[in-house]
């Protein structure tokens, strides 16, 4: 295989995620002579690699039981990546989530500010009502 053959098959629709994000994945399952999607949400918990060989890890609850299922990011079974939440880490690798349990494994999500207009004004109306 060169070069053009693997740039020819890199998917070019991956959302942008890092470990601490929750995700949907969308596998491709294969059942007989039927084809289904199958989706798998959980805690990215790892990302590796880089170019057709990039993987990402990721981690789930399932019935009490911790499951963890490495993708490869650019595999044809995969069919879609879905972002739910943008978690927030200081870490690259997640893996002492795989020792905690219950509500110690909970990330803090991450809030996004717009920068709108409607969130200045009402920043500015706070601090008008406090000096009242």
């Amino acid at each position: 295989m060169n070069i053009s053959d693997i740039k020819h098959n890199l998917k070019t629709n991956i959302p942008v995620f890092k470990a601490g994000d929750t995700v949907r994945v969308k596998v491709k399952v294969v059942e007989g002579d039927n084809e289904r999607l199958q989706a798998f949400d959980g805690v990215v918990i790892a990302r590796k690699g880089s170019g057709i060989g990039e993987t990402f890890t990721v981690r789930k609850i399932s019935f009490g039981v911790g499951v963890e299922r490495i993708f490869p990011i650019h595999s044809p079974r995969v069919d879609s990546i879905e972002v739910l939440k943008v978690g927030k880490v200081r870490r690259a690798k997640l893996n002492y989530l795989t020792k905690l349990s219950g509500k110690a494994a909970r990330l803090q999500e991450l809030k996004k500010t717009t920068g709108t207009a409607d969130d200045a004004q009402t920043a500015e109306a706070a601090p008008a009502t406090e000096a009242k």
